[in-house]
């Protein structure tokens, strides 16, 4: 899933909050002017620790969520356009994720007192208000001996160089990815996404026999959503700034890289890289562009792409073609305005972009019907994308419109935002696209642009491809016409079509529903695709304004999600759309799911189970757990002609846990 609706940086240490009047602002410094009780603070405290410390940690520093305390604050809240109303009117309408609105204005007011003290902020005789006009007095400022960030680089080269020492995969290898009987070569396997393995010592008969080979730990108890890469017996791993090389069969480390930010963090998520002639490419959520040597981990180049001033954030594992790296970055709820890019193998150089909101006068553009100045976004990029080989198309998925929420405020269609996009791989020039789902006021990202395959529908063979997202309903394209032939609901769909009033609609999906960042697998030998996805409804609310903070949520509403929710992973047949079966968990379902020529679906859960299932019947044939929550990739390999499933287990981000987050580690299973 890509990371909830809103992340706050407040700061801490060595960080002083000055608060002052508008009259002041233009002065370099103010003396502290307390506006808080300690009794106040206390009761923050008390409410911080029961709402928000579960992701944010008790220190206020919560791994793979923005920190409640750091020196971030001050790039974000240290100007002229921010202010403590703006701050408080995210911590009420956004927080805790998926429960805006449960927390009453005294205690939402308690915790920004709360967090004011943790940050150094002197308490007083007087209690803080909950009045915008006062709340908009209080501004943030550097203290004098602040040492500012530098502007962050364009462009950083190698110690040694941009060449790496290495060599392969090669295109050659790339192209034929999917009849690969060794390697996993890209996020979703091979460019067609099928997830499909074809691998066979690992089968019906002898996938009770699967043990733990061993385990790889990676140090942290960041989000964990990694999709692994493999090639010959190395596999390639990340967390939101480290990046590891491990042996595939062993787990033995051969080699460790942190990328140290430059920029500021906006999403604290990642989710893979790509491998091409040596090099590992990766994208940062600072907004960078790099490789790394695939052989010795050293860093061969890196360049600034995205804006974190402008919410822009790089969460997905990008895609290489020939010499071509391709990548796209997400933000939409932070109103950013998706594009999808082209840059140069060799140094990150730009190529060609393609603007997912269009700006006014290009073609797209007379699909934005927004209140005068009210500002638009929305369309970014967090899921692999896939490409047609013989087509030269790229083909991705764009998230939802933004602001967040309210369609009145945007009328049209927002093109080409909730889109699948197919675009000519060297050129960046629009072919096709689908539109589903052609309004959104729920938040329900189309998510997934494939699997690519081959298939029998309407009594001939046919180029096809699956689209879906969080709305939960599956359709299957003709990539040649261009025509849906089918769609099937593969989560709990209701009231999916009343308007969201500002009195309150109970619908299903939520916000949190459907399809997230791990989307279907396609087994040829079966002709199902196998889909995993979220059933958990609730609540939206409209409200009749939106207020816009550059960079930050852009939302004209709230969400509360019910206290319950499920999962599912339904195998559908891929040229009808009917339901061959259905497996339920008791938690959402948010891992990869791969499928093999050995008749097995592996996957994983919340609950931290890795699975293998019947392929045809969905009959459950065997169950690990790995003491962390499952969200990440689920891959199968062969090293020395030996085949290998490995699990990403642990913490999938601070929403996605459960009572027992567990940590980021690597399983490998292999029979004895």
């Amino acid at each position: 899933m890509k990371p909830p609706a809103t992340l706050l940086r407040v700061t801490a240490a060595k960080v002083i909050l000055l608060a002052t009047f508008a009259a002041a602002r233009a002065q370099a410094q103010a003396a502290p002017i307390t506006s808080y009780t300690t009794e106040q603070a206390l009761a923050g405290e008390t409410v911080y620790r029961a709402a928000c410390a579960a992701c944010h940690g008790e220190d206020l520093r919560g791994a793979g969520v923005p920190p409640l305390a750091g020196p971030d604050f001050i790039a974000q809240w240290g100007r002229p356009d921010r202010n403590a109303d703006d701050l408080f009117f995210l911590l009420r309408t956004t927080m805790p994720p998926g429960g805006a609105g449960t927390l009453t204005s005294d205690q939402n007011i308690a915790v920004l007192a709360y967090l004011l003290q943790r940050n150094g902020f002197v308490a007083g005789s007087a209690p803080l208000t909950t009045n915008p006009a006062r709340l908009r007095t209080i501004v943030f400022l550097k203290p004098e001996n602040a040492t500012p960030r530098p502007p962050a680089p364009e462009f950083v080269a190698g110690p040694d160089g941009t060449a790496p020492s290495g060599s392969g995969p090669n295109q050659a290898e790339l192209d034929t990815a999917g009849s690969n009987m060794r390697d996993w070569l890209y996020a979703t396997h091979d460019y067609s996404g099928q997830r499909y393995a074809r691998q066979t010592q690992i089968n019906r008969t002898t996938v009770r026999q699967l043990r733990v080979a061993c385990a790889y730990q990676m140090g942290t108890t960041e989000s964990f959503q990694t999709n692994p890469i493999v090639y010959r017996g190395v596999m390639y791993l990340t967390t939101l700034h480290l990046t590891v090389a491990i042996d595939a069969a062993t787990c033995r480390p051969l080699w460790k890289h942190v990328w140290r930010t430059l920029d500021r963090d906006v999403w604290l998520a990642h989710r893979g890289v790509a491998i091409q002639d040596g090099r590992v490419v990766r994208a940062t959520s600072d907004g960078y562009l790099l490789a790394l040597d695939a052989a010795k981990g050293t860093l061969l180049w890196a360049r600034h792409v995205a804006s974190a001033d402008k919410g822009e954030t790089f969460t997905v594992a990008p895609m290489i073609y020939q010499d071509l790296i391709l990548v796209g970055p997400a933000g939409s709820e932070n109103a950013a305005k998706g594009w999808v890019g082209a840059f140069t193998l060799e140094d990150g150089s730009p190529v060609w972009r393609f603007s997912l909101v269009p700006a006014p006068g290009e073609p797209g553009s007379e699909s934005w019907q927004t209140l005068p100045g009210m500002p638009n976004g929305g369309g970014g990029v967090w899921t692999p994308m896939t490409l047609d080989v013989a087509r030269g198309l790229l083909h991705l998925a764009a998230t939802n419109p933004s602001p967040d929420f309210p369609q009145r405020f945007r009328t049209g269609d927002n093109l080409y935002t909730n889109t699948m996009v197919a675009l000519d791989v060297r050129t960046g020039a629009l072919a096709w696209y689908a539109h589903p789902a052609q309004t959104d006021a729920h938040d329900w990202d189309l998510a997934q642009a494939g699997p690519l395959f081959r298939a029998r529908a309407g009594g001939a063979s046919r180029d096809l491809m699956a689209v879906v997202g969080k709305e939960g309903i599956l359709r299957v394209y003709d990539r040649t016409t261009h025509a849906m032939l089918h769609q099937t609901p593969v989560t709990t769909i209701d009231n999916a079509d009343a308007p969201v009033t500002t009195a309150g609609t109970h619908a299903c999906p939520g916000i949190f529903g459907g399809v997230e960042w791990n989307g279907p697998a396609y087994n040829p030998g079966t002709n199902l695709l196998y889909t995993p996805a979220v059933d958990w409804c609730g609540t939206f609310t409209a409200t009749d304004s939106v207020r816009y903070i550059p960079g930050k949520s852009f939302l004209g509403g709230q969400y509360k999600r019910d206290s319950t929710s499920q999962g599912w992973l339904t195998a559908v047949d891929a040229s009808t759309g009917g339901v061959r079966w259905r497996y339920r968990s008791a938690k959402p379902m948010v891992a990869a799911v791969t499928t093999t020529a050995g008749g097995l679906v592996f996957t994983g859960e919340l609950t931290g189970d890795f699975l293998a299932l019947d392929a045809t019947s969905g009959k459950e044939l065997f169950r690990l757990n790995t003491g962390g929550p499952i969200g990440g990739g689920v891959v199968s390999y062969a090293v020395n002609g030996k085949q290998s499933v490995a699990v990403m287990s642990g913490r999938p981000s601070g929403f996605w846990i459960n009572e027992h987050p567990g940590s980021a580690t690597a399983f490998v299973l292999a029979l004895p």
